[in-house]
């Protein structure tokens, strides 16, 4: 099964984020195939479903009320952003978060990483600590949103808010477990690679302008 991958480089929030909005409209009409877009953002806090007044403290950043489940988070430079825009064909949207995931545990496990599962806060955790959140939306059986895995991130902005409820000193970072900044094109890369083996679809490179017209991406 073939998909699209989309290399977005760094984006505003809410122009990606009507991007994903207006694509999943158009997956779930059958007008453009599973899409894996890949991504960096500008300074930018999101609040999920669950964000609690406690959890966010709003200090000079922008901010967006979004349709994604958990709390609040924030996505910036050297982070790197997923957004899986997939027909769940099973319904089954535990195994999607799973998939997630798995892709990421497997792409850091190449720098040395040990990446694992902490029931009741889905994710990706090292001893601990949270080095990526996951939070996704469906529309019409299509996920949108996705992930966020901290590679050369600063932490500092998690200070911000209570990350998924959580203190901010739980968040890491690629960078903080090794010491050292970790390549982040070819983390990019690795995450496609494993998110196209786990979900047992093959997202090749294409631009955005290739899915312009409906019909024109099987």
């Amino acid at each position: 099964m073939s998909g699209v991958f989309l290399d977005l480089g760094r984006i505003e929030y809410g122009a990606a984020l009507e991007l994903q909005r207006s694509l999943a409209a158009r997956r779930a009409k059958g007008e453009v195939p599973d899409l894996l877009m890949l991504l960096e953002h500008d300074h930018v806090i999101t609040l999920g479903r669950k964000t609690s007044p406690e959890n966010f403290k709003p200090q000079g950043v922008p901010v967006y009320q979004v349709e994604r489940g958990g709390d609040a988070t924030y996505h910036g430079p050297g982070q790197l952003v997923g957004y899986p825009i997939v027909m769940l064909e099973n319904h089954d949207v535990r195994k999607h978060v799973r998939n997630i995931e798995e892709a990421l545990m497997r792409a850091v496990r190449r720098y040395d990483i040990q990446g694992e599962r902490m029931d009741g806060h889905p994710g990706l955790w090292v001893r601990g600590k949270k080095l990526a959140s996951v939070g996704v939306a469906v529309t019409n059986w299509v996920t949108y949103h996705g992930f966020a895995l901290n590679i050369n991130t600063d932490l500092s902005y998690f200070n911000l808010i209570r990350p998924c409820g959580l203190d901010p000193t739980t968040m890491t970072s690629m960078e903080r477990l090794t010491g050292d900044k970790a390549p982040f094109g070819e983390v990019k890369e690795s995450v496609r690679a494993e998110f196209s083996s786990v979900s047992g679809r093959d997202f090749a490179r294409r631009n955005v302008e290739s899915l312009a017209a409906p019909g024109n991406v099987k």
